[in-house]
């Protein structure tokens, strides 16, 4: 095998860990399919270590065809129908049913996959704060509350992302909003429990992903990965109390509404 070719296996068998990484794939699964992508090319001496932001791995270290590759990757958020088509393709590579240029091409259509319209998140976040608010003990009215504050929040997520403020500002002023606006309504006369409106309308905030993955990664031996995920909960979960706590300080201030 040249050089150049076992070069473009790892480059793949990477890459397509990265994008694995970058959709939400647990680590472990990662770090499979790495192995199995560079096995089903007749690699042998390899070595791969993966974290929850990076991807390690070295083919032929005691040749002249050795090589090595690092990805810093940083966390992202989930997309199922990614980590589905990878998997897909990991499959027909290990059961050598394409090439090595025909899994780059499928590799690239996987990474383009579209994710769903702006449109249909916002909306489908307001229902989901709704939904969450009857289930925390939300009236009729709290759920119809925390429809458009759903919506208007995730909208907020979008240009932030747009103008790529700091994840910690992200959360603690899109919280401070939220609960806002939900106590503006309440200081307007309107008859509602605006703790309820408040807990469901964070709810897209809740770092619930990263917690189960953290306990998970935790459970199956990945210290390091499962630290990083758990850091990454519970410094979201600080920012969330820091802004729902900084609008109700200032309400209980200047507006004179209590707890």
């Amino acid at each position: 095998m040249i050089m150049e070719e076992s070069q473009r296996i790892l480059k793949l068998a990477v890459s397509v860990g990265e994008t694995l990484l970058l959709s939400g794939g647990e680590i472990y699964r990662v770090q499979e399919t790495v192995e199995r992508i560079l096995e089903s090319y007749a690699l042998e001496d390899y070595h791969v270590f993966v974290v929850s932001n990076g991807i390690f791995a070295t083919i032929n270290e005691e040749t002249e065809q050795r090589g090595s590759m690092v990805r810093n990757v940083p966390l992202g958020s989930v997309h199922l129908g990614k980590i589905a088509a990878i998997n897909q393709l990991s499959r027909e590579i290990c059961s050598h049913q394409c090439t090595l240029d025909e899994a780059y091409e499928r590799l690239k259509a996987c990474q383009e996959l579209p994710e769903a319209s702006r449109a249909a998140k916002i909306l489908c976040a307001g229902m989901g704060c709704a939904a969450f608010c009857y289930i925390f003990g939300g009236r009729l009215a709290e759920c119809a509350l925390s429809f458009p504050l759903g919506m208007l929040l995730q909208t907020f997520l979008y240009a932030a992302g747009k103008y790529k403020l700091s994840k910690f500002m992200v959360n603690i002023l899109g919280s401070a909003v939220v609960t806002a606006i939900g106590f503006s309504l309440s200081a307007l006369g309107l008859n509602f429990m605006r703790d309820m409106v408040v807990i469901g309308s964070i709810v897209l905030l809740v770092p619930g992903v990263a917690l189960t993955t953290s306990i998970r990664e935790l459970f199956n031996g990945d210290y390091l990965s499962g630290s990083i995920h758990l850091a990454d909960a519970l410094m979201t979960a600080a920012c969330i109390a820091v802004g729902v706590g900084a609008a109700v300080r200032l309400f209980q201030l200047f507006r004179g509404i209590g707890l």
